[in-house]
């Protein structure tokens, strides 16, 4: 039973690949590519010369039982034109369908245009989000921002260069004043990082070109809403019915939600 190997390749320079990555290429019987003239020249690049076949959106259905038996022979590539395959990329239903038939599916990781932004815009990122795409359609872009709104996880979207403008006035719209970082050409020789609000970006980008993706910052988290005059008036009834000041904090902090310095400075209004 042959192994699957799901294969990142170069976002754009061509020397971004691991060892590991070019060691599987050589000894694998087949690559599945999404466009097989790209695999070719990055494949030709470092001296490899594997035997190719296309793998796309439109073809999988077709390809994906011709890829299974030679599953049954060998060890098999998959690789998208650049990053990781199944990642807004092809390979989804190939994988599932690899792994359905028993054989081994093993990832060997690199380059992500998701990460990669996420790891130069300087904003945060303990959450993501990724949606690929911004939708084309006007209002589920506009609900896709209205929702951003409440969210405090970063959102992580792909553009073309001939909406970009388009997208970042609608930012500027709904977000204004929210920052955002424009990833330009990733490891390419024309790379550049913009990270100002929308609409600076949109006074910067006039023409822009090449492949983007758009880091927008989470929303700002916000503690919930303290009714101080019942907490002021549970605290002042804990302490006439004699509960210690341990005792109270604890019960004020779980049924308000309020942190200990907000608790003392109400035990403290009431005196002794």
């Amino acid at each position: 039973m042959g192994c699957l190997y799901v294969v990142a390749t170069p976002i754009g320079n061509l020397e971004d690949v691991s060892l590991r990555a070019l060691r599987v290429l050589a000894s694998v019987a087949l690559v599945a590519a999404e466009d097989t003239r790209t695999a070719g020249v990055f494949l030709r690049r470092h001296g490899l010369n594997p035997r190719t076949v296309s793998y796309t959106d439109h073809n999988k259905n077709e390809r994906i039982p011709h890829i299974l038996q030679r599953l049954d022979a060998g060890d098999v590539a998959l690789v998208s034109d650049a990053g990781t395959p199944a990642i807004s990329d092809p390979g989804v239903e190939l994988v599932a369908a690899a792994r359905a038939a028993g054989h081994e599916v093993v990832s060997l990781p690199g380059p992500s245009a998701v990460v990669a932004a996420l790891s130069v815009a300087g904003l945060r990122c303990n959450e993501f989000r990724f949606v690929g795409f911004v939708p084309r359609v006007a209002g589920e872009a506009r609900r896709l921002l209205e929702d951003a709104k409440s969210r405090t996880d970063t959102l992580v979207v792909f553009e073309a260069p001939g909406r970009l403008r388009k997208t970042l006035a609608l930012i500027n719209e709904v977000l204004p004043g929210r920052r955002v970082a424009v990833c330009r050409e990733l490891t390419k020789l024309h790379e550049e990082t913009f990270v100002g609000t929308a609409a600076e970006a949109l006074d910067h980008f006039t023409s822009p070109r090449g492949e983007i993706v758009l880091v927008i910052e989470g929303g700002e988290a916000t503690a919930p809403a303290t009714d101080e005059a019942a907490a002021l008036a549970d605290v002042r009834e804990m302490k006439r019915l004699g509960l210690s000041r341990a005792q109270a904090q604890t019960l004020i902090e779980r049924r308000f939600g309020i942190g200990r310095r907000a608790f003392y400075q109400l035990w403290v209004s009431q005196g002794d």
